[in-house]
């Protein structure tokens, strides 16, 4: 037996043996995070974890978020950690911003260990960080700002050198978009830069002596050819590597390709060399003989021989050979940055998707593979490998409970002030951190991959009782309706509920706002220990369908939350373009403001979708897999094209009540397979319009359903009111947060007693989820959240504290509709077997709306006989007095608005009203 062989067959003894026990124990070491991983970051010998501390005497507790780019001086002194992420701080009166910029924080690493010695500062930037060859300067790219800083170094000091340089870019392709510039690397002679335009589609070439951009390259073959017109090519570009001054190599993401570009003239494409994901970052040998590439999406690194433009290999970075046992292969390691050790026979490759650093040996022949994981903190973005220590950066962290802060007995415009300046925003308390380690020995390696196994459930055998009961269902069950909502954390909803892990004092949306998700959580079970794997929309909707996010999505959503530019490309769209049509002249059919310009992202590759097991580019979601079983599937408002519902739009589609008798088309779906079973007749997100009128669309086509005996096997249901907005524009009434959320309760209850009066009662599971809670304050975690699950054989009168996720909730559709796995997070976690019963077969479930819908003009059946009209509802305040409070906010898509700001609002303006106590309780 060879010693690989040896050491993998003692370390899958181990990891068989220990794992379960690390991996299923709440109380195991480590700490939890929302996402069902655990993270270890300082399970190595001689590691230290340190989070990035900017030094704002304002802020002496504020700690950097989203860091992504570690670089090493070339000398191995000096190592720049860049951030590139939310880092907003409002200021001391919280009507103003006190800090906005990113950071850079400089480490003498000459001892090997990290001293902080300098935090420099850019208002924006996007990745993109390099040392001259000299070191005496360094150059970061600007981010929305077109630009590129340079830093030089005087008296052992850092500072900017001048103005930024511009780049000179008006705007983005796409619509209503902004430029970036990303990746960036200078040429062996110090003298030229190259930027990755990564929503120009281009590269740009600057000259530093004379500071001033040169020359630009649209990589895009229909702008390099016009016989290529209309053919994708060279989209979303990234990443920058150049050998020696004349040849430049780039990442296009969208493409899955890397561009090699002659750059010692005038630039000119010289070939594009395929690769499998979406290829991120690149290294280059010091011989410039072999480009390696890290792919999302794949879990591969691939190996690029310089000298013929060709790959000679692709290596699996996500684990060990067999480590992995009992499963198929799916994607989820999302490796994301490459480093050399100093003699080049290893390459260490970020896992953003384990929590890991991988170990590949590059030593003798391929094929080469990964010899062991190295635990590190929540999503590592880049590694630099120097002097026989690595440098981890990782881009966050679990924020905890928020704190009761904003529930003070403040007045009213002091307590805004003071929710705004708490800078408790969910993406303020997410902290970047950086881990220092020596390179751990060979003899460790064993112990350090089975930590990270054990982290991410990859060797934990299956429970029997999960096994049984799933099997169970799968037989029983034959139809599932998902239904996600907006951004509600439990304590805002049910911390009133009586039983269960709840905070009444932070309650605003109480039993008299939500009577029908109280009877839900009575009635069935009670899930106090339910987290949302994402932070945001933006992260919560891939979480939501993919149980996964792609590493351009932890990349962009962060800045894009922050005003910082880039495009929210997560739910179909890539810069705001259905590219699930595939022609120009079906994507102005669907919405005239489109580009009439064929090589305006052509096809239907999205940027941010995530693949199939078998590799099927875009088809890894919840739907994808369920098609690939032979399921049927219906949607209703999920990854829609959302343009023409902005009051902006010169082709605004109406707010029509029954759109389906007035034959008028109300949503355009935004992913390829979802195009032909999209309601067309459900309106998707728009705050303006009720979901009273959304669950009056499904129940027509679910009569229609239950008349042809075609009940889908997956529905896929959006409802949003819950997300509130859109206070002078809300029809029907229903235009106050009160008036909102009791319409969005009402939708989901009005759809389960349909259900529960049908014949498809007893085959049939709900589940309802919060795709995250972003918006209110929780004394458990930021990330805990509402969620439901109703039907036959669901326990009833219970309250299940098992820790879930939005992951758990996936693997259970999965399981009981006997789909394949998502990605390597729900192929490893267990479903929510304590939900169930398989002898409760029975069940009810009667809608009540909520006495502040009384209020509005939606059609609601009378009150009940003996009521007397006593159950009255007095909002806190009028429809204007909120669109007052929310003057500009863009209400067009999710979370266009200042998130935290809204959340002051509605702190100031529901918490505090006369007799409220929290709960919102009605004047009766």
């Amino acid at each position: 037996m060879s010693a690989f062989n040896a050491w993998i067959a003692g370390f899958a003894l181990i990891a068989a043996v220990a794992a379960p026990a690390l991996a299923d124990s709440d109380d195991g070491p480590g700490q939890w995070i929302p996402t069902g991983q655990r993270i270890t970051p300082t399970a190595a010998a001689g590691s230290k974890f340190q989070e990035l501390d900017p030094g704002l005497k304002d802020f002496p507790d504020f700690r950097a978020g989203q860091a992504v780019t570690s670089v090493a001086s070339h000398d191995g002194k000096t190592l720049l950690v860049l951030t590139s992420g939310f880092n907003l701080l409002s200021d001391a009166t919280g009507t103003g911003k006190a800090h906005s910029d990113e950071y850079i924080f400089v480490f003498d690493i000459s001892g090997g260990a990290a001293k902080q010695v300098q935090v420099l500062t850019v208002p924006n930037s996007d990745s993109g960080i390099a040392f001259a060859p000299d070191d005496s300067r360094f150059a970061v790219s600007g981010g929305v700002d077109d630009n590129v800083h340079i830093f030089a170094r005087t008296n052992g000091q850092w500072a900017e050198d001048g103005a930024a340089i511009p780049l000179g870019h008006r705007s983005g392709l796409g619509l209503a978009i902004k430029p970036s510039a990303a990746g960036i690397a200078l040429t062996a002679d110090g003298k030229k830069a190259v930027i990755a335009d990564r929503y120009n589609d281009a590269i740009t070439v600057v000259d530093l002596a004379a500071r001033k951009a040169i020359a630009e390259l649209d990589l895009r073959p229909g702008k390099i050819d016009p016989a290529k017109r209309g053919v994708a090519g060279g989209e979303y570009p990234y990443w920058v590597q150049i050998a020696g001054n004349a040849t430049a190599y780039i990442t296009s993401q969208r493409d899955h390709e890397v561009d090699v570009v002659d750059i010692a003239g005038a630039p000119r494409l010289v070939s594009r060399i395929a690769v499998p994901g979406n290829p991120n970052r690149l290294v280059l040998n010091k011989a410039q003989s072999r480009l390696f590439v890290a792919s999302d999406n794949t879990d591969t690194v691939t190996a690029i021989d310089t000298a013929s433009q060709r790959v000679i290999e692709t290596i699996d970075a996500s684990a060990p050979p067999g480590l992995i046992a009992g499963k198929a292969h799916v994607r989820g390691a999302a490796p994301n940055s490459l480093s050399f050790s100093p003699d080049e026979q290893t390459l260490y490759v970020t896992l953003g998707g384990e929590n890991a650093v991988a170990v590949i040996s590059l030593a003798g022949a391929a094929p080469h593979r990964t010899t062991g994981l190295i635990p590190t903190g929540w999503y590592p973005n880049s590694v630099t490998a120097s002097g026989g220590m690595l440098y981890v950066v990782n881009g966050r962290s679990d924020p905890g409970p928020n704190p009761k802060g904003c529930m003070d007995n403040a007045s009213d415009a002091a307590h805004q002030a003071a929710c705004r300046a708490a800078n408790r925003y969910i993406l303020q308390l997410s902290h970047a951190g950086l881990l220092t380690l020596p390179v751990p020995p060979s003899h460790d390696l064993g112990e350090l991959t089975g930590t990270v196994a054990a982290n991410n459930g990859l060797r934990t055998r299956a429970d029997p009782r999960d096994a049984a009961v799933m099997r169970a269902l799968h037989r029983r069950i034959k139809h599932v309706i998902y239904i996600v909502k907006e951004n509600r954390t439990y304590d805002q909803v049910l911390g009133d509920l009586g039983r269960g892990n709840g905070d009444p004092s932070l309650t605003l949306f109480g039993e008299t706002i939500t009577p029908n998700e109280h009877a839900l959580a009575r009635r069935f079970v009670t899930l106090d220990n339910f987290y949302d794997s994402g932070e945001v929309s933006g992260n919560g909707w891939p979480w939501s369908t993919d149980a996964s996010e792609s590493d351009i999505g932890v990349k962009q959503i962060p800045m894009q939350y922050a005003g910082r530019g880039q495009s929210y490309d997560v739910e179909g769209t890539n810069r705001n373009i259905n590219v699930a049509l595939p022609s120009v002249a079906a994507r102005r059919a669907a919405d005239p403001a489109t580009p009439d310009d064929p090589d305006l992202l052509p096809g239907t590759d999205d940027v941010a979708a995530p693949m199939a097991p078998k590799g099927e580019k875009g088809r890894g979601h919840l739907w994808d897999a369920a098609l690939r079983a032979n399921l049927s599937v219906r949607n209703y408002g999920f990854y829609c094209d959302l343009s023409r519902y902005d009051p902006r739009h010169p082709n605004q589609v109406p707010r029509d009540h029954d759109p389906f008798a007035s034959h008028v088309q109300v949503a355009w779906s935004a992913d390829p397979a979802l195009l032909p079973r999209t309601d067309p007749y459900f309106r998707s997100f728009d705050t303006s319009y009720p979901d009273f009128w959304r669950e009056k669309e499904w129940e027509r086509e679910f009569a229609l359903q239950v008349r042809r005996h075609d009940m889908p096997s997956l529905s896929l249901v959006r409802f949003m009111t819950d997300h509130m907005g859109s206070f002078d524009r809300a029809i029907d009434g229903v235009n106050t947060p009160e008036r909102e959320v009791a319409d969005n309760d009402y939708a989901v209850g009005k759809l389960i007693e349909a259900l529960s009066r049908s014949p498809y009662r007893d085959s049939t599971l709900i589940f309802v989820i919060e795709d995250d809670a972003q918006d209110g304050p929780d004394h458990v975690d930021a990330h805990r959240s509402i969620a439901f699950v109703a039907g036959p054989y669901v326990r009833q009168g219970v309250v299940v504290s098992e820790r879930y996720t939005t992951v758990n909730m996936l693997r259970t559709i999965e399981d009981i509709l006997g789909i394949e796995p998502l990605s390597l997070n729900d192929a490893h976690q267990r479903p929510m077997t304590a939900v169930f019963d398989l002898r409760q077969r029975n069940w009810t479930f009667s809608a009540s709306p909520s006495a502040a819908l009384r209020q509005t003009q939606l059609p609601l059946p009378a009150e009940p006989r003996g009521t007397g009209g006593s159950r009255r509802f007095t909002d806190a305040h009028s429809a204007a007095y909120w669109a007052t409070k929310t003057k500009g906010y863009d209400w067009s898509k999710e979370d266009r608005i200042p998130s935290a700001a809204f959340n002051a609002v509605l702190w100031q303006g529901l918490a505090h009203r006369s007799g409220a106590k929290g709960t919102n309780a009605a004047s009766e």
